[in-house]
């Protein structure tokens, strides 16, 4: 059974950078459709973007596009989350996930294994 272990995260500046980390035992990342979501107290966990097998099967949500960046290292079997430009309502605890069909989704529910998540604070 895959296990992901997200790392990263912390309190960063409106318009500042981070880059979230996760982190996969007992499996290769490169086998699975990987990605993050993302949620904030009281709201429903929200898809920031996915990568699917192969580097050409990437998504991201709306409010994240052409900010942030999902890159995946198979030799390091971790998955990146680069988030440039960041903005108070980026505040959230960011989850790594994984599925094992090949194709991407933006659906929470599709998505069987998760990490513990992160805290991202984005201050003004």
């Amino acid at each position: 059974q895959v296990q992901l272990v997200e790392s990263g995260g912390g309190d960063v500046l409106n318009g500042g950078s981070l880059r979230l980390s996760c982190v996969a035992s007992g499996g290769t990342l490169n086998s699975l459709t990987v990605g993050w979501f993302r949620q904030e107290p009281g709201k429903e966990r929200e898809f920031v973007g996915a990568i699917g097998w192969g580097e050409s099967s990437i998504y991201y949500g709306n409010s994240v596009k052409g900010r942030f960046t999902l890159s995946r290292d198979n030799a390091k079997n971790t998955l990146y989350l680069q988030m440039n430009s960041l903005r108070p309502s980026d505040t959230a605890v960011y989850y790594c996930a994984a599925r094992s069909s090949g194709v991407v989704v933006t659906d929470r529910s599709s998505y069987h294994v998760w990490g513990q998540g992160t805290q991202v604070t984005v201050s003004r």
